[in-house]
């Protein structure tokens, strides 16, 4: 299956913001991945909607928004959203998930599930009709620079697995959490298709474009 990379935002150089952009243009970028954080579902404070209007003014690369916050159903309408756009809401963040799924698809985007590492994979059963695709937490989400769980490594295999018995082969698979270019290797042979990059590769110097050509390596 396809193999995407969608470079964490928040690891950008926001003094740099332009050139960054232009770089992930030159080098086919699938997605830019923005981490929606409240300090309530997570401990930690980052990116909101207008830094989503204005990314959407300065590329036309896709989004893929994922929504670390309490009760999304009420929070859908805030973010404005493009066709191409990827949305994903965690699992244990709303009490009404597949109304929250079918508001980000009204809405004209993909809607996708985000599981945080101590959470089943067969809590997806009841959504799969719902969903684009499934992003595994491979650390617990709020904070970069984190060291890969192990066991999210056959979380992956698992899910796939999962997906593929129900009949769901074109559901993919997106993650997130120490994706380095060694880690991004054993993921997208347990079947992950969308990696997000951070610190721990396209980020951790100055040679952004050198390192995307670096990560795409080790996906393929």
């Amino acid at each position: 299956m396809i193999k995407q990379i969608a470079p964490s935002m928040m690891c950008c150089d926001f003094l740099d913001l332009k050139n960054q952009l232009e770089i992930f243009e030159k080098t086919k970028i699938e997605y830019l991945h923005i981490d929606v954080m409240d300090g309530s579902f997570v401990p930690n404070y980052t990116l909101g909607t207008d830094f989503v209007k204005k990314l959407h003014k300065s590329t036309n690369i896709p989004l893929d928004l994922h929504l670390m916050i309490d009760r999304p159903e009420d929070k859908i309408e805030w973010f404005e959203l493009n066709e191409n756009d990827i949305v994903s809401v965690h699992f244990e963040s709303t009490n009404h998930l597949q109304r929250t799924l079918q508001r980000i698809k009204n809405k004209g985007a993909k809607a996708m599930v985000a599981i945080n590492p101590a959470t089943p994979v067969c809590m997806l059963e009841e959504v799969l009709d719902d969903i684009y695709g499934v992003l595994i937490m491979t650390v617990n989400p709020g904070y970069a620079g984190q060291k890969l769980i192990p066991s999210a490594l056959e979380k992956i295999s698992k899910t796939r697995k999962f997906l593929d018995e129900h009949g769901k082969t074109d559901i993919l698979i997106e993650v997130d959490g120490n994706v380095s270019y060694e880690n991004a290797k054993l993921m997208s042979e347990k079947g992950a298709n969308i990696f997000v990059a951070g610190t721990s590769a396209i980020f951790c110097d100055n040679k952004l474009e050198k390192n995307i050509e670096k990560f795409r390596e080790f996906i393929k």
